[in-house]
């Protein structure tokens, strides 16, 4: 096996600060952050025991791409991508929700529905849904941002009432996460795909916001196929799709939700590997590119002199 890497311990010269997230180590300089993508995973909001080759390439140079092509709609936090596993951005000051949008019934939204929820972040879904359906219109159901733990799910409503953001800033908000989501659904449609769901995250940098973070990559976003969907759907079969919930399904039917008393399930080779490359598979699909693989030797060593060229 390829010893992925699971994790940077960098000291930079000038470093301010730094953060380690579930997949991402960040450093800080006064004006500006490195964002390592390392090959951790996570599901259910809780970090796997192993690392997987190529995924924090994956992530990276997705999101670099996705913020390019959208960067007529609003600017983002990107400087430059001075490594595959790096990008160099603004300092922002994030907001304290993600903008989760739907058009398709699936994933946490579909079990909440199974459940027999029918009101989810204050938006009202109709009777009759099927798993993967395709909703009367994209919802948005924000979630709240934690540092540790679950993510949890809360309505405008109660963002505005509690203070999270101002209305006149949540309004752009929900405006911008339509026009990414709408511009995420073209794209996506270029390639024979459909983009389900997906989450945005915005800060604010200067006066101006920003898109921050990833946008459309696969530990953000759900794909189906479309060649197919609507047969499926009619046949009541699964649907043949592209995103990280084939990772969760594996740990559900290993008893594994994330849920207090619950020991994560061990994950041999074969499933590691596996999960590389249903990664690199969604990178070739959605992008339409050749995923080239970079390589592994050294690679501590290469993403700490890529970072201090840039930052130097």
């Amino acid at each position: 096996m390829i010893e992925a890497i699971h994790k940077t311990d960098f000291h930079f010269p000038h470093q301010e600060n730094f953060y380690r997230g579930k997949v991402r180590d960040i450093y800080f300089f006064k004006n500006q952050l490195a964002m390592v993508a390392t090959d951790r995973i996570s599901a259910f909001d809780v970090v796997l025991p192993r690392a997987i080759p190529y995924k924090g390439q994956v992530l990276n140079q997705m999101a670099f791409n996705f913020l390019k092509a959208t960067e007529d709609i609003l600017p983002n936090w990107v400087i430059t991508m001075p490594d595959p596993n790096v990008t160099l951005g603004k300092k922002c000051e994030p907001f304290a929700v993600e903008m989760v949008i739907r058009g398709y019934l699936a994933g946490h939204a579909w079990r909440e529905y199974q459940a027999g929820k029918r009101v989810l972040c204050g938006e009202t879904l109709p009777e009759g849904l099927k798993e993967n359906d395709k909703l009367p219109h994209p919802i948005i159901t924000p979630t709240t941002k934690a540092k540790e733990g679950h993510d949890e799910d809360i309505s405008k409503a109660d963002i505005l009432a509690q203070g999270i953001v101002a209305e006149k800033d949540y309004l752009l908000l929900e405006q911008y996460t339509h026009q990414l989501f709408e511009r995420g659904t073209a794209m996506a449609a270029d390639q024979g795909l459909i983009l389900v769901d997906t989450k945005y995250e915005f800060g604010r940098f200067g006066d101006q916001i920003v898109v921050i973070d990833e946008i459309h990559t696969p530990d953000s976003s759900r794909y189906f196929y479309a060649e197919g969907y609507a047969e499926r759907q009619n046949n009541n079969q699964t649907q043949k799709q592209l995103s990280k919930e084939f990772v969760r399904q594996w740990l559900i039917s290993e008893g594994f939700q994330g849920k207090e008393g619950q020991s994560i399930p061990i994950m041999d080779d074969a499933i590691v590997n596996s999960i590389s490359e249903r990664y690199i598979e969604l990178y070739e699909k959605v992008t339409g590119q050749t995923f080239v693989k970079n390589d592994y030797k050294n690679a501590l060593n290469r993403i700490q002199k890529n970072i201090k060229t840039f930052i130097a």
